[in-house]
């Protein structure tokens, strides 16, 4: 079994990947998708959305981490899969499952889902450009409006090359909106012979086992429940390898929120900062009952200082944070 963390835009950044991958569990990761119209990409757009290029293309943990192209063009996305390779990256990942509308509007992520043959021909044009030491990947979801074309889609993507397929179980339409429908996972898994990964409404472990029983595949793609619980993965490799599952208490992850948000004040502007923290902190509301008297008394904050205060800080760190 494999356990994934999703790339989510504008959420799981480098900053966030590297603090998950701390706590264990995750085998993979991806980066936000980059967005790739009709030229070459420099290698400086590459490493700002996957810094961890320059480390081997993992995290600090030791984590692999992906590249995620989204686009519609197949031969500007073979030309610039193939770039990326060169700069590090050990896994090229395709994104046909982004259901924001200004990607779909100018013809990126779930929309593309709506023609078949053009992920079997990006498929294709990718797979022939990059290096065949090197995995094609995809993630779909179940269609744009019907899942009537689910099965087309992935066999799509399977006969153009994706060795690996992770099937977001809701279409465009439905968004986030729960439920997620696992019995797709189980036909498109019956559809193709290369693995799929089950994603979608997977926040605690009770919820991965049914998952898992719904959907018949064992390999996972976790989301917000692992934002929202970082310990997810853990719990769900224990259970899974039979070992006993303890959960992270607040006084194990305190330390891992402080770590991010030096890096945070590190990355971002003094005014930017504190919104990065808070966005957070608002998604672990559903987990740690600490998280919401925290995020009630950081809400309306915007002081970096202040800030440091609260989530106490050492000293030095904070310093070291200010100057930088």
């Amino acid at each position: 079994m494999q356990i994934a963390l999703a790339p989510m835009e504008g959420l799981v950044d480098e900053i966030l990947r590297d603090v998950l991958t701390q706590v264990g569990g995750i085998d993979w990761c991806v980066t936000e998708f980059i967005r790739v119209c009709d030229r070459l990409l420099a290698a400086s757009t590459f490493q700002k959305l996957a810094p961890e290029l320059e480390l081997g293309a993992r995290t600090r943990a030791g984590t692999p981490v992906r590249v995620q192209l989204l686009g519609s063009d197949p031969v500007c996305l073979a030309e610039n899969a193939a770039f990326a390779c060169e700069l590090g990256a050990p896994v090229i990942d395709l994104n046909f499952g982004c259901p924001a509308k200004t990607v779909n509007r100018s013809r990126g992520g779930a929309v593309l889902l709506k023609e078949p043959e053009l992920l079997h021909s990006i498929l294709s044009e990718v797979r022939r450009a990059v290096p065949a030491a090197i995995p094609v990947t995809a993630k779909m979801r179940l269609g744009f409006d019907s899942p009537d074309s689910a099965l087309d889609c992935a066999r799509a993507l399977a006969d153009g090359g994706a060795e690996q397929i992770v099937v977001h179980a809701r279409t465009k339409v439905e968004g986030y909106k729960p439920p997620a429908h696992w019995e797709w996972v189980a036909l498109v898994q019956e559809a193709v012979k290369v693995p799929v990964f089950a994603n979608g409404e997977v926040w605690t472990l009770d919820d991965w086992r049914r998952c898992r029983e719904v959907s018949g595949v064992e390999d996972i793609m976790l989301g917000r429940g692992l934002v929202s619980r970082p310990d997810l993965a853990r719990q769900i490799a224990a259970a899974r390898a039979g070992r006993q599952v303890q959960e992270m208490g607040w006084s194990e992850f305190l330390p891992l929120l402080q770590d991010f948000w030096i890096q945070a004040r590190r990355k971002l502007a003094p005014r930017y900062a504190p919104g990065r923290l808070k966005q957070w902190l608002a998604m672990l509301t559903r987990s740690y009952p600490e998280a919401v008297v925290l995020f009630a008394e950081i809400r309306r904050e915007g002081d970096c200082g202040r800030i440091d205060a609260l989530l106490g800080v050492p000293r030095l760190e904070r310093e070291w944070a200010a100057a930088v």
